[in-house]
């Protein structure tokens, strides 16, 4: 299974099934990450740039993205 979230820039995928809950992306980007919230991931609440930056630090890869189309 896969999910995915977009902010118009770039689409972020989640992996649930890849995901060990180190909470990296939370701790990083509390207000884009709200794991009590549906849906938890809100990519508008930070840039592009950000984003990448936390997806990159994600230990299990649970987390990617993509760029989108223009």
């Amino acid at each position: 299974m896969r999910k995915e979230y977009t902010n118009g820039e770039i689409t972020i995928v989640w992996k649930p099934g890849k995901c060990t809950h180190a909470g990296v992306c939370v701790k990083t980007l509390p207000k884009a990450y709200q794991p009590k919230e549906k849906p938890w991931i809100r990519p508008e609440m930070a840039t592009s740039e950000a984003l990448k930056d936390q997806i990159g630090k994600c230990p299990s890869g649970a987390l990617t993205f993509y760029e989108n189309a223009r």
